[in-house]
């Protein structure tokens, strides 16, 4: 199993958190997100599905997170836990670490320092690794040997290229402007024009395009740069 393969329940009354989580944790590759807005839902899932981490809410209109928490080991249900908390009292962070819990994150969170978390969890607990191969529509290209394989036969990303599509891959789903990606490029600061960068996201587009004149994955951000959409989703 890797990384995008575990399932992940949510847990919050808060439904728009709920919503902006599993957006972030779907547009990075994670696909099997369950979702409960109380502790009676999240017990529910619990009974019925196989759970691989969950993000656990403390404060509950009826169960507080800490209560269930507690419920499901005296239950033998050992999970993974991340719990979600408005109070930063110190002594809640102890109890929930102290029960046996593997994080503990406060409110306000960026959803980007939630997923680091869920991600070195799921790798400390499960010892994962990332799914290297990333499928856009019939093209699938694995980052791990920079192979692009496509419907009428293989090729090769040259090292620039590599490089791009791995910075466009580790910011999937957000822009990246042009001088961070020419930074990235040429990190000693010898690119000279824009139009060297827009020579290489040609150059990429026909390996990973079905249709680089109208490319619906590597997409152009007019006047801020470029976002790899591994959706597909023409914006």
């Amino acid at each position: 199993m890797v990384l995008s393969e575990c399932r992940i329940l949510l847990v919050d009354d808060e439904k728009k958190i709920s919503e902006i989580n599993e957006k972030l944790l779907r547009d990075n590759g994670f696909n099997e997100i369950l979702i409960a807005s109380c502790g009676v839902e999240a017990d529910e899932v619990m009974e019925k599905e196989k759970i691989d981490l969950v993000v656990l809410d403390i404060m509950m209109p009826d169960i507080d997170g800490l209560s269930l928490y507690e419920a499901w080991n005296r239950r033998g249900i050992n999970v993974p836990v991340i719990f979600l908390s408005a109070r930063d009292e110190e002594a809640s962070r102890l109890k929930g670490l102290g029960l046996g819990a593997d994080d503990y994150v406060t409110k306000p969170y960026t959803p980007e320092e939630l997923f680091l978390r869920i991600k070195a969890v799921l790798r400390r607990t499960y010892n994962l690794k990332e799914n290297k191969t990333v499928e856009l529509g019939r093209v699938k290209v694995d980052l791990s040997s920079g192979i692009v394989y496509r419907p009428e036969g293989e090729t090769e990303l040259t090292a620039k290229e590599f490089v791009l599509l791995t910075k466009l891959h580790d910011n999937r789903g957000r822009i990246v402007s042009m001088n961070a990606l020419m930074d990235t490029l040429w990190p000693d600061g010898s690119y000279g024009l824009e139009n060297s960068l827009i020579v290489h996201i040609r150059r990429l587009r026909e390996k990973i395009e079905e249709d680089p004149s109208n490319p619906v994955y590597l997409q152009t951000v007019r006047g801020l740069g470029y976002r790899l959409n591994i959706g597909g989703e023409k914006r």
